[in-house]
């Protein structure tokens, strides 16, 4: 029976995470760029200008209805993404792929940009009011209310069916407690702590973070993951400038071999052109989580006058997440030499900065995994909070019962699996292939429904254009939000 399990799990992994969903992404990524006239290309300085250039203004980060900065709601949402998969993830992809992973990688993410930008528009229009008029958004609710609004009455109860379909599949890697596993795994690995000593204490720092509420998380997202990207990133680059010297040769790699696949060399077994493409789109889509529909739970809550304005912070997301980690990453790698030594994930990332910094490298990318872990695991917090959130709108007390029995409950899955695997040998990879079954088909989901109310995004860009950039002539009868925040209807 197990065995029949798990045979069906490598195929049903193998199918949805492959072709189908690659072809997915990329064409919704273009669908998307191409109907806002290539906005993060030709905008690119605005957009940039209007997130990483207003980082430390608070009077852009206070705007309009919310009770989450955006800046906090963008260090949650980046420190939900940025995580083990960064250093791990990427590290495979090449270590499978081939240096030509990376330039899909980068294709992926250029078009998973306008992508991220639509869902997380799309989040802030059709977000929810609670009793104490805290907004609340995300899959669910554009699913529910978008989604219903296009499909004729006698069956527009379907929405709500897919919103169910979408929750429950989503929250169904809160069970696995497989990540958890895999911090303490990669840290102990590198410092002496026993691995038990270490899921007691590291259970307890994200219990005491998330029993604060989200509130709680936001606040601790925004204090650590600008430091801790910033530290990774200035390490990383030390890694490459070591080895600038490669640069040529690298460069030659990875566009030479994007198309035509990589060449068996050392230990590496060489890839084919179909692999090369498949690494590289679909690692990119497990770190950035473009049209996963996650991180638009918690930008959903920001203080934001208009939907498209957190959309430049979901572009934003992105590019940090895979064109600056994951790139930095990669060419550490790459430029070491060491992609094709046959060692893959994490240990791969440890030997490209042992090249620079020696015994050291295990050190800082094992602390590098806790810290990744941790705004990971409470980021994800923030998701399955507004899940319930959602479920359970229709009962305020049993939903403050429920909100609260869940923060206590919360790192209990990865403190259980934890102990099991070292008293039973619990088979890791198998867990591994249940969570990927499982986000694999509300993300399917999640795009296919993003797609269908392309037409309302395309709408709302065109607005904010006329609103705040200048172009094009405003429509003084759209609203820019589904539903009017509680102040604006007194």
């Amino acid at each position: 029976m197990a065995t029949a399990i798990s045979d069906f799990l490598d195929a049903a992994v193998g199918f949805l995470w492959g072709t189908p969903l690659i072809v997915l992404v990329l064409g919704s990524g273009a669908l998307f760029t191409l109907g806002t006239g290539l906005f993060q290309f030709r905008h690119f300085g605005y957009f940039m200008k209007k997130t990483l250039g207003s980082m430390f203004d608070k009077s852009e980060h206070d705007a309009g209805s919310g009770h989450v900065s955006a800046f906090n709601a963008i260090a949650t949402a980046v420190g939900g993404a940025v995580g083990v998969g960064n250093i791990g993830g990427v590290a495979t992809a090449i270590a499978v792929g081939g240096p030509g992973a990376l330039f899909w990688l980068w294709v992926a993410a250029l078009l998973g940009m306008a992508l991220k930008s639509a869902e997380v528009s799309l989040a802030c229009y059709y977000r929810s009011y609670d009793e104490e008029g805290q907004p609340y958004g995300g899959p669910t609710y554009y699913i529910q209310k978008g989604i219903g609004r296009m499909l004729p009455g006698k069956i527009s109860g379907i929405a709500t069916v897919l919103a169910a379909i979408f929750g429950v599949g989503f929250a169904t890697n809160f069970f696995s407690g497989v990540q958890a596993y895999t911090i303490a795994e990669g840290f102990t690995a590198a410092f002496p702590v026993p691995i038990l000593v270490f899921g007691v204490v590291y259970s307890l720092v994200v219990w005491i973070i998330v029993w604060g509420g989200g509130k709680r998380v936001v606040e601790f997202a925004g204090k650590i993951v600008p430091a801790m990207i910033v530290l990774f990133l200035a390490a990383g680059l030390g890694v490459v400038i070591i080895n600038i010297r490669n640069l040529p040769e690298a460069l030659r790699l990875i566009f030479g071999s994007a198309f035509t696949g990589t060449a068996a060399v050392g230990g590496f077994s060489g890839a084919a052109a179909s692999l090369v493409i498949q690494q590289g789109i679909a690692r990119s889509v497990f770190s950035n989580e473009a049209g996963q529909g996650s991180s638009t739970m918690v930008h959903s809550q920001a203080k934001v006058e208009h939907p498209v304005r957190q959309g430049l912070w979901g572009m934003f997301e992105v590019f940090v997440d895979t064109m600056c980690v994951c790139t930095i990453m990669s060419l550490a790698i790459i430029l070491s030499g060491v992609w094709s030594s046959g060692a893959e994930g994490a240990a791969l990332s440890v030997s490209a900065f042992a090249t620079a910094y020696g015994s050291l490298g295990a050190k800082f990318v094992g602390i590098a995994i806790l810290l990744f872990g941790i705004t990971t695991q409470t980021g994800w917090f923030m998701y399955y909070d507004v899940l319930l959130r959602h479920a359970l709108k229709g009962n305020v007390a049993l939903k403050h019962k429920i909100l609260t029995f869940f923060r206590a409950i919360y790192p209990l899955p990865g403190l259980i699996t934890i102990f099991y695997t070292v008293q039973n040998g619990l088979p890791t990879g198998f867990v591994w292939k249940v969570t990927d079954f499982f986000c694999a088909v509300p993300t399917t989901l999640n795009i296919i429904c993003v797609v269908a109310m392309s037409g309302l995004y395309f709408k709302l860009v065109k607005d904010y254009k006329a609103r705040y950039m200048g172009i094009g002539q405003v429509d003084p009868n759209f609203k820019p939000f589904f539903e009017e925040p509680p102040a604006a209807k007194k």
